[in-house]
């Protein structure tokens, strides 16, 4: 998930987006927008059998608004890439289920899909620093050096996730390989 524009491209709130893009390219597949400019899809093959890479163009916080145009693509199937306030930036964090936790890209995508049970692959941002409000941190880019190479490695570790998932790796097997702490 991300939002659409120049204005928001590397943001914090944008790494789902740079996920999709690493993931489109490595699979050598083009995302072109699709029905009335809603969404970028690109449709092809791997290990795991056919996928879709979708990046919805409705804003963060509309998200779930694509879903009528997915209904043949079960819930349980589907992997939403999202950013994550609570992991350090650059951590990533595989799981199935749970609530949105205050995040309104994934409150939108659970009331339109009526389900929380799909994969989400968090990448972390990390928290706002003092005098920043989260609005502002979600929405800016990386404040230094450290924190841009930190969200970046972020970026190719759930991109390889999400390859190694379209790919045939289990659930688990992906929790084992990436769920671990990154050295800060």
């Amino acid at each position: 998930m991300g939002n659409p524009g120049a204005k928001y491209e590397r943001s914090r709130h944008n790494v789902g987006f740079d996920v999709i893009a690493g993931t489109a390219a490595f699979f050598q597949v083009v995302l072109k927008k699709r029905c009335f400019r809603l969404y970028r899809e690109a449709i092809g093959t791997a290990g795991g059998g056919p996928f879709r890479l979708i990046q919805p163009l409705t804003y963060m916080n509309n998200s779930g608004e694509i879903a009528r145009f997915f209904v043949d693509v079960p819930v349980h199937d589907r992997i939403v890439v999202c950013d994550n306030l609570d992991l350090p930036a650059g951590q990533i964090r595989i799981r199935r289920g749970g609530s949105s936790a205050g995040h309104n890209g994934l409150k939108s995508v659970i009331d339109r899909w009526g389900s929380s049970d799909f994969l989400r692959i968090y990448v972390g941002i990390g928290r706002p620093s003092a005098g920043r409000t989260v609005v502002e941190h979600v929405l800016g880019r990386p404040e230094d050096e450290p924190e841009r190479e930190a969200l970046e490695a972020g970026i190719v570790r759930a991109t390889d996730a999400l390859i190694a998932l379209l790919d045939g790796m289990t659930l688990q097997e992906a929790m084992v390989a990436f769920n671990r702490k990154t050295r800060q």
